[in-house]
């Protein structure tokens, strides 16, 4: 539709060609591998390659503007490739996973781990029970949205802990490193035999200490440890064998890691080396979470069967807390809802199932991408309620029938 306006002469041009002529028999470009690796032995630049690339292609004048753009990025990510360094995130490392080894991560799409981290209610000063065996990808997206204020422990099934080597590529620091635990199912479970179910109303027990009095109770032998290095003790103290460690590990919390005396053969200082992520938690710790339960669940083990796993998590929870769980197929989901709901162990079961689609914006062609992943697997949620008791509910019953019949004798 003519307006008026004079038309380009560029652009008149480039409606009369298209590419339905050009055939792709790799005799449109003279220029031979062994005269680029001759230009690249003379010292030619990646840019003149391209140039000269474009220069003895037979083909080139008469492609359109479009396809002559998508001809030199090709050749500038082959012959003339620009690094770009970034800070590593949570965002970068599932899609770089994703492309590479999807196999490694369970097939997880970015937007299905955000979606895992909201509907979980992942926050400040959480407290995370996650069972990650996709290497490691979920523990490090709870660890870096936490920032350091809150605590992730990874629990395992068996004795030998699952891998979680991909938290060294989210480069964390040594604070939010130092909230990263690791313990097995089977001592979290242990911790609900010997007191009461977590989230539960308690008296003033002497055992119950809460967080920030934990802290502040295991600072105090840090710092006369720190301070103190050199010198013996006189003074036997009855301690747990085990109490060093927290006291280190709320030392390093605390952020006070650097060392001024740390000094090489040389005289120059070096930086202390990071704690290692996925230490197992203090003995004061694993009994905080025992009474108190944890704020949230996220369960991330496509090869293991969630109903099971999932039953013996949910009580480690506090009372509405939520959880959610994720899994390539729907059908282990489906089977573990339904014996959700029959337990009553939740409420607000939903399956959902993340959708997403990423489009090309450029002028003139803004369209859906070519190849895109249509699959993101699934994320069972709910919300962990009280057990009801079946005794509790018949004696409520038989008295609320006893209160009608005085009623109605009155």
């Amino acid at each position: 539709m003519n307006d008026g306006k004079p038309r380009d002469a560029g652009a008149a041009q480039d409606e009369t060609r298209d590419n339905r002529s050009l055939v792709d028999n790799n005799t449109a470009q003279t220029l031979s591998s062994e005269d680029i690796e001759a230009m690249k032995r003379e010292g030619a630049s990646g840019d003149a390659i391209v140039e000269a690339l474009i220069a003895n292609s037979s083909t080139f004048g008469n492609k359109t503007v479009f396809s002559q753009e998508k001809y030199k990025l090709k050749k500038q990510k082959k012959y003339a490739p620009k690094v770009l360094l970034r800070r590593p995130s949570t965002r970068s490392i599932c899609e770089t996973y994703f492309k590479k080894y999807p196999a490694r991560i369970g097939f997880m799409r970015v937007d299905t781990l955000s979606l895992l981290l909201s509907m979980a209610n992942v926050g400040a000063y959480s407290d995370v029970l996650a069972v990650d065996m996709v290497g490691g990808l979920v523990v490090g997206a709870v660890a870096e949205r936490l920032g350091g204020t809150g605590y992730v422990c990874s629990t395992y099934l068996g004795s030998a802990p699952s891998s979680i080597d991909i938290i060294r590529m989210y480069n964390l620091n040594s604070e939010m490193t130092s909230r990263i635990f690791q313990a097995p199912l089977s001592d979290l479970c242990s911790l609900k035999t010997s007191g009461d179910a977590p989230g539960s109303i308690q008296g003033d027990e002497p055992g119950v200490v809460p967080d920030e009095s934990f802290q502040s109770s295991l600072e105090k032998p840090s710092d006369t440890e720190v301070s103190d290095g050199n010198a013996q003790s006189t003074t036997a103290q009855p301690i747990d064998i085990e109490a060093p460690e927290p006291a280190t590990d709320e030392h390093l919390n605390q952020g006070d890691i650097s060392m001024p005396d740390c000094k090489g053969s040389n005289g120059n200082s070096i930086a202390p080396k990071a704690p290692r992520a996925g230490k197992a938690p203090s003995p004061e710790r694993m009994k905080y979470w025992g009474e108190h339960g944890f704020s949230s669940l996220i369960v991330a083990a496509p090869g293991h069967e969630v109903e099971s796993v999932v039953a013996d998590l949910l009580p480690l929870l506090s009372y509405s807390a939520p959880f959610a769980i994720y899994h390539q197929y729907l059908q282990p989901l489906a089977t573990c809802m339904h014996s959700l709901q029959v337990s009553k162990m939740a409420i607000g079961l939903q399956i959902t199932e993340p959708w997403l689609r990423e489009y090309q914006v450029l002028p003139s062609r803004s369209h859906p991408h070519m190849q895109m992943n249509a699959f993101g697997g699934y994320i069972l949620s709910g919300i962990r309620v009280h057990k009801p008791d079946p005794l509790g509910a018949r004696v409520q019953e038989k008295s609320s029938g006893a209160t009608e019949s005085m009623l109605v004798s009155l």
